[in-house]
């Protein structure tokens, strides 16, 4: 009867030559790819009414190939007697690889738990607000993980050698001097880091936030590992690392909504009446798909010697629809003030006339309409300051070519 110990001889005797432990490999790499297909169609069938764990077996489904192919091989390098040629340098090939692989498995299944998180949560719906968050931690905190697992696995491999374990030893006797290089070295990399986290768990940005950066207006396309990308609204792209934006304060439209107030100035004479223009801004925001119906807002903000200021407010869902909603209320009043009260365009005054004499440009038109009920008044928080909305949009020019547009209008006429 053949014993245990006969078993283990008869199984070792082809490792004893590259020829038998070549064979030997080549079975257990046929056997580690027949476990790993039978076991892929076994899970996924489990997995199939479960979208995250269907997600991360996707993710895994090459990790796992590789792993379970260094395993096998790696089981036959070190079943091998040492007698057998380059088998010492062989083991530590396959010690780090096998490290390679456990780091890629791992990275590849926090990628994957964070791609599932944001597949369950899909931005393109009404209100996204929630869904944004979840994707900012999501993919920040798997990118932080990611690059953790990474590290450890760097090191991990390093510490086989043991050469590298020996320069480690005497570089930590002298850890004063070499730890104060590295962390100065490692600043960035580390601020940024630490940063990535601060932001995954405050959230003072959110991926398709609206932003406005140094007078840059864009949206928060992606948010990496040490920078964050923003799509400004002429498809240029601005690149800002992630420790900026814990260091400098930015505007953030959409922190906790993505509501917005829009602001619109234009000038005309003192003379102008008030009641027809808030009844064509009504008519304009009445066929306007950007207006939400909350803010409609009509009031003369300023005074000067030559015209007076006149502020329209006016709200939609996003930012987007905002801007086009302000430039449709802008052209609008602006034609239907040159069509129906031309006379009343901005214009500068001079008295030509004697003591006795007195000339008027145009004839005097009472104001008509009766006074503007409480409604069309504003009653928001937008209404003490009369410049915000202005300072803060993306058309920061607006104010200055509408300060200007009566002095070219006077140059024109003379």
């Amino acid at each position: 009867m053949i014993s245990f110990d006969d078993f283990l001889r008869i199984a070792e005797a082809p490792l004893h030559t590259w020829p038998g432990a070549l064979g030997v490999a080549a079975l257990g790499l046929l056997f580690a790819i027949g476990v790993h297909r039978i076991g892929a169609r076994v899970l996924f069938r489990i997995a199939r009414p479960y979208p995250l764990m269907s997600m991360v077996l996707r993710y895994i489904d090459k990790p796992a190939l590789i792993l379970l192919i260094i395993l096998a091989i790696g089981f036959v390098l070190f079943e091998a007697p040492d007698t057998l040629p380059l088998a010492g340098a062989l083991r530590d090939v396959a010690t780090v690889a096998l490290i390679g692989a456990l780091t890629f498995l791992a990275v590849r299944s926090a990628g994957a738990v964070g791609e599932a998180i944001v597949q369950a949560h899909p931005l393109d719906t009404e209100n996204n607000l929630q869904a944004r968050r979840i994707h900012t931690q999501a993919r920040v905190l798997a990118r932080s993980v990611m690059v953790v697992i990474v590290i450890i696995g760097f090191g991990g491999a390093l510490m086989t050698f043991p050469s590298v374990r020996q320069i480690g030893a005497s570089l930590l006797a002298s850890a004063g001097v070499a730890g104060l290089v590295a962390g100065i070295a490692a600043r960035p990399v580390l601020g940024n880091l630490i940063a990535g986290l601060q932001i995954a768990l405050s959230q003072p940005i959110r991926l398709d936030d609206v932003v406005v950066i140094q007078g840059e207006w864009g949206r928060v396309e992606e948010i990496t590992g040490t920078y964050v990308s923003i799509r400004i609204w002429d498809q240029r792209r601005l690149i800002v690392p992630l420790q900026w934006f814990i260091e400098n304060p930015f505007t953030n439209w959409t922190r906790n909504s993505s509501q917005i107030i829009g602001t619109v100035f234009f000038y005309v004479d003192f003379r102008m009446p008030l009641a027809p223009l808030r009844e064509e801004l009504q008519r304009i925001l009445e066929h306007a798909p950007e207006w939400d119906g909350r803010v409609q807002v009509l009031q003369v903000t300023d005074a000067t010697e030559r015209s007076m200021q006149l502020r329209v407010l006016v709200s939609s869902f996003d930012s987007a629809l905002n801007w086009d909603l302000r430039c449709r209320v802008r052209e609008g009043l602006i034609n239907f003030v040159e069509a129906g009260y031309p006379q009343f365009l901005p214009r500068t005054r001079a008295d030509l006339s004697t003591e006795k004499e007195h000339v008027d440009f145009a004839p005097a038109l009472e104001r008509t309409g009766a006074p503007p009920a409480v409604a069309n008044t504003a009653n928001t928080a937008a209404d003490p300051v009369a410049s915000r909305g202005e300072r803060s949009g993306p058309d920061p020019a607006v104010h200055s070519v509408a300060s200007t547009a009566p002095a070219v209008k006077d140059a024109a006429r003379r």
